[in-house]
């Protein structure tokens, strides 16, 4: 039984004594009465969990019981807590009742619990096997200290991830940055999805490359075109005799037929920092937080305005890194080229830059 008086204030009577030992065993009797109300409504279901919440923090506020009382009360409103999913509450409750009793299982249990649904992983361990210490046959905090093992791996797996894509990712805005090369926001992406150039061991990047037909705006889609492959190696490939292309019915679009063309100064530049977030899109460092304090600092987007498009035609001869090179090339996510006929009534129109790409 737990006597509570102000300092100074003791009583000088044996009458007095007696009101104050009547007064606490009053409290301690409606404390006990709020706990048994509380384990009630618990039985009762969810409906009635706030009613359980309600009586054990009646009986805790008659501070009328002894730290073990005490403890069970906070570890039991911990568990309601846990139940309605408020698991900050509910691990503070737990709190309060180690504090009062370090050895309360059921509360190291359930800190544990609410810490590992919190993303707290290192210190739900910690309570686990502290439970685990003082009661090393719990099968609940055995199977849950398995389930918090899982989570931690897991954890460290993806942070795995992340350090390497971040990793990669930078490597690829270096190589980007090193040839000179412009990359404006990606365009197309129902045709190209989240393709990305890759980097291999020998320095060398290989691009997915997106044709399109402007005619028809149908498409073509090269999965890795070497930086250093000509243009003619992958257009012999694409525009073989025994393979034309099932719309052109007029066979407009033969190998001798067709030039390859590119807009000058479309798009605008994306600053170093938006760059290696698009290269992170689709990885497990997308919308991470683990980019340096240089991606930070970079620079605004710098747009290059265009009147109507300026069509520049690729010689078949030249690399891929030679024409990406070019000081009014920017690359809109992936490299994107425009086959035309020269046998197409469509020929004219769009030489004398009458025709755009739709916006995308």
């Amino acid at each position: 039984m737990a006597l509570w008086m102000e300092k100074g204030s003791e009583p000088l009577t044996e009458s007095e004594k007696a009101d104050l030992e009547a007064i606490a065993a009053l409290k301690e009797s409606a404390a006990f009465e709020f706990k048994e109300k509380g384990n009630q409504y618990v039985k009762m279901g969810k409906k009635h969990y706030s009613d359980a919440i309600d009586c054990y923090t009646r009986a805790i506020d008659q501070k009328a019981l002894g730290d073990s009382e005490t403890s069970i009360l906070f570890s039991n409103r911990a568990h309601v807590n846990l139940l309605l999913g408020n698991l900050r509450r509910a691990l503070v409750d737990s709190q309060e009742a180690l504090k009062l009793c370090p050895s309360n299982i059921k509360a190291i249990y359930r800190a544990a619990k609410a810490s590992l649904s919190l993303n707290m992983l290192a210190e739900a361990r910690e309570y686990c096997l502290k439970g685990l210490q003082l009661d090393p046959n719990n099968e609940d905090l055995k199977k849950l200290d398995r389930q918090i093992g899982l989570k931690i791996s897991e954890k460290e797996k993806h942070e795995a991830q992340v350090l390497k894509a971040v990793a990669e990712a930078k490597d690829l805005v270096s190589a980007i940055e090193y040839r000179g090369l412009k990359i404006g926001k990606a365009m197309y992406r129902e045709l190209t999805g989240l393709k990305k150039p890759v980097l291999d061991k020998s320095n060398i990047l290989h691009w997915p490359v997106v044709l399109l037909y402007a005619e028809v705006m149908s498409s073509d889609f090269i999965e890795d075109f070497c930086e250093t492959d000509m243009f003619s190696v992958h257009l012999d490939m694409i525009f073989a005799e025994d393979q034309p292309l099932s719309w052109d019915v007029e066979n407009n679009y033969k190998r001798e037929f067709i030039e390859l063309y590119y807009e000058a100064g479309s798009g605008h530049c994306l600053s170093k920092e938006k760059l290696l977030c698009c290269l992170l899109e689709g990885t497990a460092a997308a919308h991470s937080d683990s980019l340096g304090d240089e991606e930070k600092d970079a620079v605004e987007d710098y747009k290059q305005q265009t009147g109507s498009p300026k069509w520049i035609k690729v010689n078949e001869r030249r690399t891929l890194h030679d024409v990406l090179k070019e000081p009014n090339f920017i690359i809109l996510g992936i490299p994107v080229f425009y086959v035309i006929s020269k046998r197409s009534s469509f020929y004219n129109k769009f030489k004398a830059g009458k025709w755009a790409p739709p916006n995308v």
